[in-house]
């Protein structure tokens, strides 16, 4: 966790918004790298209903200590138990209070890239709608990989892959449910919920979007990269030949891992030098 000892590791729990539970924060501070650094604010995968605020930090840090940038991973809560907006609402507060403490955590409030993978994507992109309607910090991009963005479940990556992809219709049915119940499919279902219902993507920071050839949110993430293209927004993306979804975290070795990886670290590259 701490990177070979590169990073200094706190969790503290901050302000959730009015009437919520604090949110806890993993906070990873380079060590001897002054400030006001960059910072990567993360929101973890898991299909809405698993995991926490401590996976796929890896190569996060290997990132955030090539930048020399601050790494925070927000634990929000999880669906069932705490449907939409319970985990957006926390993402949304942890990022608030981040930025509030910029002088305390020692990062510039204005050089802030939120990354998230599978659902963590999906809040990512979340995220960044909810701060441009609602007011926060100006992020400098949203990095989404394998981004989980539409609840409809039904597009034409999800019928290929059924039965196929580790994350297919049926799981990814369950995590909607999760997160929405009766409502997952309707015709009221929020962008801040499922970002791919959002009707005007103009005026998001600059986006990095990636997914496998082989998986089923491949055709969401490529149709949500094209709607910010159209609406005059920068836009990167990747789909990686033979991919299923998280094929990097599976298999970190795989040439198509770690192309992906140096694509990444390409766009962080031009976005932070650009600045």
């Amino acid at each position: 966790m701490t990177h070979g000892g590169r990073f200094a590791v706190t969790e503290r729990t901050v302000p959730g918004l009015p009437g919520d539970p604090g949110v806890s924060l993993l906070i990873c501070t380079p060590i001897g790298v002054p400030g006001p650094r960059p910072a990567i604010y993360h929101t973890h995968g898991g299909g809405m209903f698993t995991g926490d605020h401590r996976i796929g930090l890896g190569d996060l840090l290997g990132t955030a200590d090539r930048f020399g940038a601050t790494l925070l991973s927000v634990g929000y809560r999880l669906a069932p138990e705490n449907p939409y907006p319970a985990p957006i609402d926390d993402v949304y507060a942890g990022l608030l209070w981040t930025a509030e403490h910029g002088d305390e955590l020692g990062i510039d409030p204005q050089r802030i890239i939120a990354a998230g993978t599978s659902a963590g994507g999906g809040l990512t992109a979340a995220l960044a709608l909810r701060v441009r309607d609602q007011g926060g910090p100006r992020l400098l991009g949203q990095w989404l990989m394998c981004p989980m963005l539409d609840d409809r479940n039904n597009s034409g990556s999800v019928r290929q892959m059924a039965g196929r992809d580790i994350w297919d219709a049926t799981w990814n049915g369950v995590g909607w449910t999760a997160l929405l119940g009766d409502a997952r499919g309707g015709p009221d279902v929020p962008p801040y919920a499922a970002p791919a219902r959002a009707t005007d993507l103009s005026g998001l920071p600059s986006a990095f979007t990636d997914a496998g050839s082989a998986e089923s949110l491949r055709d969401e993430a490529m149709a949500y990269a094209a709607r910010i293209w159209q609406a005059g927004g920068q836009a990167e993306l990747h789909i990686w030949s033979g991919g299923y979804h998280v094929f990097d975290w599976t298999a970190p070795d795989a040439r198509v891992s770690r192309a992906a990886r140096e694509a990444r670290i390409s766009w962080l590259d031009r976005l932070l030098a650009t600045d």
